[in-house]
């Protein structure tokens, strides 16, 4: 993607394609729990509540519940694991689904990005920030704000010292982290990814960590250069306010 003038863009799926795929699940007697894309990004949980709708007088007896993630890619993963493990120990739908709108609050993600001339191609800065930025190595680094979108909290200087920094992050945020399964993810940053992950086995040692690549669905809008940990910590506060001072404090030390 960093060779090309023109990027694909993504789009929410087709009518027809989500009708069926629910339908099918109805017709079998299944209920249906349809967790979204953010609708900060998409207008997937619109579509979802649009079909829910319909299905709903043909099939009266079952039950489809919508919510808006506000989570993307990894984020949306995590929450979709967190919400299996819900169902795995007998909740039911209607718990499930409360857990999920309450657990979406609680998952942060912190990490680093540095492909900034990515970011000029699709609008977020200016050439003369990302070439500024290239040369002194700056990494901006984000977490999620209460509208379902990343927002950068804080530029630091160079990879290594954004990891660490991450690490810090995380200790100072995250909930019960030995009983978590973390997340890190990679924008065709394996080397970096692996370093992340062993630095946070080290020095957090949560239960579980799985590494994966940002897909296809999602690397058109993120680009290339994204190392990056998903946590749960506790909900996300009003402008980020605690996450901005935490990250603040982390750099001063």
């Amino acid at each position: 993607m960093s060779g090309r003038k023109v990027l694909y863009k993504t789009a929410t799926f087709m009518e027809e394609e989500g009708w069926k795929s629910m339908e099918k699940q109805l017709a079998d007697g299944r209920d249906i729990l349809v967790i979204t894309l953010s609708t900060a990004l998409s207008g997937t949980y619109q579509l979802c509540r649009l079909i829910a709708d319909e299905l709903m007088k043909k099939y009266p007896e079952r039950k489809i519940i919508c919510v808006d993630s506000l989570r993307y890619s990894t984020a949306l993963a995590m929450l979709v694991m967190l919400a299996c493990r819900k169902r795995d120990e007998g909740a039911s739908i209607e718990e499930c689904a409360e857990y999920v709108n309450e657990t979406k609050h609680r998952i942060h993600q912190i990490g680093a990005m540095d492909d900034l001339f990515f970011l000029v191609k699709t609008g977020r800065i200016s050439n003369f920030k990302a070439l500024f930025g290239s040369m002194v190595g700056v990494n901006p680094m984000a977490d999620f704000n209460s509208k379902g979108l990343s927002e950068v909290i804080y530029k630091a200087k160079g990879k290594k010292t954004a990891l660490e920094a991450a690490v810090k992050y995380i200790k100072k945020l995250a909930v019960n982290p030995a009983e978590q399964t973390m997340f890190i993810a990679h924008s065709d940053r394996q080397a970096a990814a692996e370093l992340l992950r062993g630095m946070v086995e080290k020095e957090i040692g949560p239960k579980e960590i799985i590494t994966i690549p940002v897909g296809m669905s999602c690397g058109c809008n993120i680009g290339p250069g994204l190392c990056a940990a998903f946590f749960l910590g506790e909900s996300i506060s009003e402008d980020l306010k605690t996450e901005k001072a935490a990250i603040e404090e982390i750099f001063a030390k």
